[in-house]
């Protein structure tokens, strides 16, 4: 586990979701946006690059975007939406912490369905235990906000100090501004207009 962050010091964390594609259209490339953010909500920088749908490569982009990019060293925290980009292109969180050497949570609005995401693992994936095993043995948290509930999963880090993280970088809603500015651009980006909520 790494030092934590001091969340006084606005650190920047980056936020990552996934553009809008067409499920089912295995190989296919959708675009992926990151959104460094000084907490809790000044957007410093937009990083773009792409996984392969429902493929096995997004623990490895995050990282090689991440780390070829100019915040590499200012980053202090990595905020993704879900566990898995472009359908189930599962993020195994606990090497991408490894890996960039900082903190790593997830955060969804629906509660993890384990069940319909096996079955739907084993019935399209011939790697489906390897894929549940990274979703499986993470850690979850289920956060009450003044809103509804959200969901985290977290590596690197306590679940103290990822509970914190969130709330430091929510300024309103109940999704952290990383994430929901990575969401807005890549909606836009693909749409030509932003469209729905993270």
């Amino acid at each position: 586990m790494y030092e934590m962050f001091q969340l006084k010091d606005q650190i920047r964390v980056c936020g990552i979701d996934d553009a809008p594609f067409e499920f089912g259209n295995r190989g296919a490339r959708a675009t992926v946006i990151g959104a460094v953010v000084r907490a809790p909500s000044y957007l410093e920088g937009v990083l773009r690059f792409d996984v392969a749908v429902d493929g096995d490569d997004a623990t490895g982009e995050i990282a090689k975007a991440l780390s070829r990019s100019r915040f590499e060293e200012q980053i202090r925290a990595v905020m993704i939406d879900g566990v898995a980009l472009a359908g189930f292109n599962v993020i195994d969180i606990r090497s991408l912490s490894g890996e960039l050497g900082v903190p790593v949570v997830t955060v969804t609005r629906d509660r993890p369905d384990m069940d319909s995401i096996e079955s739907a693992l084993e019935k399209h994936f011939e790697d489906w235990r390897e894929r549940l095993r990274m979703i499986s043995e993470i850690p979850r948290l289920e956060m009450e906000t003044d809103n509804n509930p959200i969901f985290i999963s977290y590596a690197g880090t306590s679940e103290k100090e990822a509970a914190s993280l969130v709330k430091a970088t929510t300024v309103r809603g109940v999704i952290p501004e990383p994430i929901r500015m990575a969401h807005i651009i890549a909606s836009g980006v693909t749409r030509g207009e932003s469209k729905g909520k993270a």
